[in-house]
C-alpha cells in the first residue's frame, strides 16, 4: 500500500511516500514543497495543488494521509492558514479517487515516537532511526510528513489484524 503524508503549511508543505506491507514500511520518497512567501495566499494556494498533483501523479499513492486540526490553537491565525492547506491537499487526493486518512498530532507522535507529546526533535530522530539515515530529515516538515504516513501505515496495518480474526470465524 502506497501511502503520501503530508505535514500541511503554506510557506513549507512536507510531504513522504512510503510503501507499507506488514509493518515493513520502506521510505520512497520525503522533501518540501517550497510556496512563494510573497504571493498572496489564492496563489501560494494555485501552487500548492499544482505541486501536489505533480506528487500524486509520480508516485500514484493509495492513500493520503493529513494531520487532523485540533481545537485549541494558540495562534487561530495559523490554524485557519493550515485548514487553507489541507483542505487543497484533501481536494486534489480525492480529485484523483485517492483515500483520505487523517489522524490527531498527538496519535501521529505517539505512533513514531511513543510520546504523545514529543517535540519536533524526537520526531525527526524517530524518523532517522526507523530507516537508519545518516541524519534527521531537515527541515523538520519532511519528518512530519513521513511521521504522518507512518502512523496510517501502522493503523491500517492494526486494523487490517485486528479484522482478520472475524472474518476468519466469519468463513468457518
Amino acid at each position: 500500500m502506497r501511502i503520501l503524508g503530508i505535514d500541511p503549511g503554506l510557506k513549507l508543505t512536507g510531504y513522504g511516500v512510503i510503501d507499507y506491507q506488514l509493518f515493513r514500511p520502506k521510505l520512497i520518497d520525503g522533501g518540501v514543497i517550497r510556496l512563494s512567501p510573497k504571493a498572496t495566499i489564492a496563489d501560494r494556494l494555485v501552487e500548492l495543488e499544482s505541486e501536489l498533483e505533480s506528487l500524486l501523479i509520480e508516485h500514484r499513492p493509495e492513500i493520503c494521509a493529513v494531520e487532523q486540526l485540533y481545537a485549541h490553537y494558540a495562534h487561530p491565525r495559523t490554524a485557519i492558514m493550515m485548514g487553507h492547506a489541507r483542505g487543497v491537499i484533501i481536494l486534489a487526493a480525492r480529485k484523483r479517487g485517492i483515500q483520505i486518512e487523517q489522524f490527531p498530532a498527538n496519535r501521529i507522535k505517539q505512533a513514531v515516537t511513543g510520546h504523545g507529546h514529543a517535540g519536533k526533535e524526537q520526531v525527526q530522530r524517530a524518523i532517522q532511526s526507523q530507516w537508519k539515515l545518516p541524519a534527521p530529515p531537515e527541515p523538520p516538515d519532511v519528518a512530519d510528513a513521513l511521521a504522518v504516513a507512518l502512523c496510517c501505515g501502522l493503523e491500517l496495518a492494526r486494523q487490517n489484524v485486528m479484522e482478520r480474526p472475524k472474518r476468519i470465524a466469519k468463513e468457518a
